[in-house]
């Protein structure tokens, strides 16, 4: 058996272990396995190696940093919660519109934070009461809460899992907006409409609108909104109109949108807000560090060469087979392991297609990895925002809408050419 076989099973099952039987964080069982994996790979501590590792993925860490602060900002100040509220007043009479736009909502946390947990946890768990008021069951309300929070994670400007396989080839994160729409957006409309549209149809829309007008309500001004305002102008206008608006950097984007949210709506603590967003983010950021670093040993060990080779050396159907089942169930662990174990050798196997649109459909699939037991971040944090104890009643109403992204991304990379020349 070749040493690299031997060194990647070795760092597989270390990092299982410690991750499901000792019950160790993400991040560090992935360090730990690093470490592991370079004492049986003859390279012993290689210390360098180890800390250059941890720094790969300084980017979307200081992005996560920041976007958690200022989601968290949006909330303690009522903008997020004030925007629910007029998404359902304004289009009460409109069901189609209605599904779209409250869709639209819950996927915002993730598309500026790359989180998942961050969206269910925000506009998820705000949305999460209407949406039971409007007569929808609350497993499809929990389902649509997980599926929209994991199409957020994939939409552009944010996505850490195209960030990492972007990174493992020395690919750039440039020019996979356009992809990441027509990967996520199409999917989250439809699978949303197919959960929800047939009960907001039949619901009693004046009890909705009653029982919103005896809730304490903050008035809805153009300031209280002002921070979202401002940062969706400065992440569009950098890419827009890069000679007109400088670029900052997207981290001092988020950071300049909480620096103005302290001065609208209710009042808080900032620093305090900021402690527990980091708090909150630090298992993610974990996360990262510890990816980096397994990575840096793959390489230095030789695995990751046997990785792409296994890829390169698979037929076709079994190429998309393994792309369809393996990475969501690695993911299960973390998507973000997902991304950069299978989802780097992965692209590296499909050179001869437009590397920007593979990219974006492997991040799509790895982030099903949320949904998949036992770790499953988006779905259980989902049910438990509506109430639900047991996870696996609301899995079996994401089982089809997964079923259709998995499609939907093979498709995406099968045809990646022709999308290329459309996009």
């Amino acid at each position: 058996m070749q040493m690299e076989v031997v060194v990647f099973v070795v760092m597989t099952l270390s990092f299982i272990l410690a991750a499901m039987w000792l019950k160790w964080p993400i991040g560090v069982s992935l360090m730990a396995a690093s470490v592991i994996g370079a004492l049986v790979g003859g390279v012993g501590f290689p210390l360098r190696h180890l800390v250059e590792g941890t720094f790969a993925y300084l980017d979307p860490i200081l992005i996560i940093a920041t976007a958690m602060v200022f989601m968290e900002v949006l909330r303690r100040s009522g903008s997020l919660e004030n925007l629910s509220r007029l998404i359902l007043l304004k289009l009460h009479r409109y069901p189609l519109w209605l599904i779209v736009s409250i869709t639209l909502f819950i996927m915002f946390p993730g598309m500026i934070t790359g989180l998942s947990t961050a969206t269910v946890l925000t506009t998820g768990a705000i949305v999460a009461p209407a949406l039971i008021r409007l007569e929808i069951p609350r497993l499809k309300v929990a389902a649509m809460i997980a599926m929209s929070a994991i199409y957020g994670m994939i939409a552009p400007p944010i996505n850490v899992p195209a960030m990492i396989i972007g990174g493992g080839v020395d690919m750039p994160y440039i020019g996979f907006d356009l992809p990441l729409i027509v990967a996520t957006f199409p999917l989250a409309i439809v699978v949303n409409l197919a959960l929800g549209y047939s009960h907001v149809r039949r619901a009693n829309m004046e009890r909705v609108l009653a029982a919103l007008r005896k809730e304490d309500q903050q008035a809805g001004t153009v300031w209280l909104h002002f921070p979202l305002v401002l940062v969706i102008l400065l992440l569009v206008g950098i890419r827009v109109f890069p000679g007109i608006f400088p670029n900052p950097g997207i981290p001092l984007i988020f950071l300049i949108g909480s620096g103005v949210g302290v001065f609208t709506g209710k009042k808080f603590r900032f620093f305090s807000v900021a402690t527990d967003s980091l708090h909150q983010g630090l298992p993610v950021i974990g996360i990262l560090l510890g990816i980096g670093m397994f990575i840096q040993i793959m390489t230095l060990t030789g695995v990751r060469g046997l990785l792409v080779m296994a890829s390169l050396s698979l037929p076709s159907l079994w190429r998309y087979l393994g792309i369809s089942t393996m990475m969501p169930l690695f993911g299960a662990i973390s998507a973000y392991g997902s991304a950069s174990v299978l989802g780097v050798p992965f692209l590296l196997a499909f050179l001869g297609k437009n590397e920007i649109i593979v990219g974006s459909a492997l991040s799509l699939i790895s982030g099903l990895g949320d949904l998949m037991p036992p770790t499953a971040l988006a779905g259980i944090f989902a049910a438990q925002v509506v109430g639900e104890k047991n996870y696996f009643k609301v899995l079996k109403y994401t089982i089809l809408p997964a079923v259709l992204t998995a499609v939907w991304g093979i498709g995406m990379i099968v045809f990646a050419n022709a999308l290329a020349r459309i996009l």
